[in-house]
C-alpha cells in the first residue's frame, strides 16, 4: 500500500457556533490509499477541543502512520490504526477508511441509490433572523434542527423558546449544550425549558466527567444524548449501565472504521438506547461514508452535514443535497476534485 498527504484549511461560508469557539474553517488531512486493485480516500478533519488531536498533532502522525503502514498488509494496517483509537482517532480514521474504501468494503458499495435525511442548523439568535432560517430550514426539507446551547442558561432558553413559537411543532428540535455548562447551569437551564417539540438534549457536561452529566441531568424533562463522552463500547455499555442516555451519538472518525462504526450503533441498540450518527464538522468524504452506513442502520435525521459549510464542495460530482436529505448514486465513488486539493493545500 501506498498513501499519499494533503493538508488542508477550507474557510466556511459563515462561522459555525460552539460552546468551546467559533469554527471559521476546516483544518483537514486528506489520506489517499493507492494498492493493487483499488484507491481510497479517507478524510480527518480537526475540531481542536472535540479531543486531544489538534491539527499539527494529526499531520505529524499521519507522516509516521504512512510509511508504517505501507509496509503492512490491510489485515495488519487495520490492527494497528483500531489500536490508535484513543490516541489518534481522527487520524487513525482517515488512513482506515481509506483503506477500506480501497478495498471497497461492503457498506460503501451502494448497488442502489439511496436518500438520508439529515438535520439543519439553525444559527441565528435574534428573532427576525431566526425566522427567516426557520422558513429556509423549511423550505430546504428539512424536518430536524439543532440549536446550540451550552452559552448562558437563560438566554439560551429563552432563545429556545423564540425557536418553539416560531416553528410551530412543524419540525423536531435537538439541543447540543457541547459540554458547555456545569451541572448547575445545565440544571437551570433545564429548568426553564418548555419540553415541547424537543427530541434531546446533548452533551451538557465535559465529556469525562460522568458524575456531573449525572448531577446536570437528572429528572431532565427531555431525553438526554451523550456525544463527546462516548469514544468505544466501554463507553456505550456504561451508558447504558448508569442509565446516563436515552440517546448516543456516535460518529466514524471515533470508531475508526466503518465496520466497526456498524457494530457499535448495533450495540446501543441492543442495550435499548437510540443511535444517532454523524459529524457536523466535517467534509464531503467524511459525511458520505457515515451516510453509507446510515442508509443500513439509522431510523433519525442524521447529523452528517458538516459537508454543506465549506465555501466549495470537495466532490466535483455525485453525492448531493435536496429535500432535506443526502443523495447517493447508484455505484458511486468520490473523487476529490484536484483543484479544490490545489485552492487549498496547505502541506
Amino acid at each position: 500500500m501506498q498513501f499519499d498527504l494533503f493538508r488542508l484549511r477550507v474557510p466556511l461560508t459563515r462561522p459555525y457556533r460552539l460552546a468551546f469557539g467559533p469554527v471559521v474553517a476546516y483544518d483537514t488531512v486528506l489520506v489517499r490509499c493507492r494498492r493493487a486493485g483499488g484507491e481510497g480516500w479517507g478524510e480527518a478533519t480537526l475540531l481542536t477541543g472535540y479531543t486531544s488531536e489538534t491539527i499539527e498533532s494529526s499531520w505529524s502522525e499521519a507522516g509516521r502512520l504512512a510509511v508504517t503502514l505501507a509496509a503492512l498488509d490491510g489485515e495488519g494496517a487495520r490492527r494497528h490504526l483500531l489500536s490508535l483509537q484513543r490516541e489518534h482517532p481522527f487520524t487513525a480514521a482517515a488512513f482506515c477508511t481509506a483503506i477500506e474504501m480501497a478495498e471497497r468494503a461492503p457498506v460503501l458499495v451502494r448497488a442502489a441509490a439511496v436518500a438520508v435525511p439529515i438535520l439543519g442548523l439553525l444559527n441565528a439568535t435574534e428573532p427576525d433572523a431566526i425566522a427567516g432560517e426557520i422558513e429556509q430550514l423549511l423550505a430546504d426539507g428539512y424536518r430536524t434542527f439543532k440549536v446550540k446551547v451550552g452559552f448562558d442558561p437563560r438566554p439560551d432558553a429563552d432563545r429556545v423558546a423564540t425557536v418553539q413559537a416560531m416553528l410551530r411543532d412543524r419540525a423536531r428540535i435537538r439541543l447540543d449544550a457541547n459540554q458547555g455548562y456545569s451541572p448547575a447551569q445545565a440544571r437551570e437551564f433545564l429548568g426553564r425549558l418548555d419540553p415541547r417539540g424537543i427530541e434531546l438534549f446533548e452533551q451538557p457536561c465535559a465529556a469525562g466527567d460522568w458524575p456531573a452529566h449525572a448531577e446536570a441531568t437528572a429528572d431532565a424533562p427531555v431525553p438526554v444524548m451523550l456525544d463527546e463522552s462516548i469514544y468505544d463500547e466501554a463507553d456505550i455499555d456504561r451508558a447504558a449501565a448508569e442509565g446516563a442516555a436515552q440517546f448516543v451519538k456516535v460518529k466514524l472518525m471515533k470508531f475508526v472504521s466503518v465496520e466497526r462504526l456498524g457494530r457499535a450503533i448495533d450495540r446501543i441498540r441492543a442495550h435499548g438506547m437510540t443511535p444517532v450518527l454523524g459529524n457536523g464538522v466535517a467534509g464531503d468524504i467524511g459525511c458520505w461514508m457515515e451516510a453509507c452506513v446510515a442508509a443500513d442502520l439509522i431510523d433519525n435525521a442524521g447529523e452528517m452535514n458538516g459537508f454543506l459549510k465549506p465555501v466549495r464542495r470537495c466532490l466535483s460530482d455525485g453525492m448531493r443535497f435536496a429535500e432535506g436529505c443526502i443523495h447517493i448514486p447508484a455505484n458511486w465513488e468520490p473523487r476529490p476534485d484536484p483543484s479544490f486539493i490545489d485552492a487549498f493545500r496547505v502541506a
